[in-house]
């Protein structure tokens, strides 16, 4: 099983006030041969969401730590492929369908890596049907 993982997913798994059914669902059925494909930029979106949680104080500074050692215990795999041809494809996927240069990162990923895509943004979840990319379903 591969996905790409977006980043609305994995708070979902650590902070208390954004559990989401879907995400824990996801989470229970990774086996030892899942992938789960990340853009670089990922990491970065899960410190600031990490950092935000802490200070609006709804997260303490050991519990974050915790967190970030269970995204290290997940099958992810960072991909760093980044060239003109990939930020054509992000500039035609945001035009195409109104989305952030972010959130085109996720689905260009999907596409090129010809996998699902594991998200809980609605915005990315209509893209993402509208390009025949599968998503995680309810």
């Amino acid at each position: 099983m591969e996905w790409v993982l977006d980043c609305s997913l994995a708070p979902a798994w650590a902070l208390p006030d954004e559990t989401s059914a879907r995400a824990e669902k996801f989470l229970a059925h990774l086996s030892p041969q899942s992938v789960l494909w990340v853009p670089a930029l990922w990491w970065y979106e899960i410190s600031n969401a990490l950092t935000m949680a802490q200070r609006r104080h709804r997260l303490v500074e050991s519990k974050s730590r915790r967190i970030v050692d269970l995204y290290s215990t997940l099958p992810i795999e960072t991909d760093a492929e980044l060239n003109l041809h990939v930020v054509q494809r992000l500039q035609a996927l945001t035009r195409e369908y109104s989305l952030s240069a972010y959130d085109a990162a996720y689905l260009e990923l999907a596409e090129r890596k010809n996998v699902g895509l594991a998200t809980l943004d609605r915005r990315l979840i209509t893209a993402a049907r509208k390009a025949g990319v599968k998503i995680l379903s309810a």
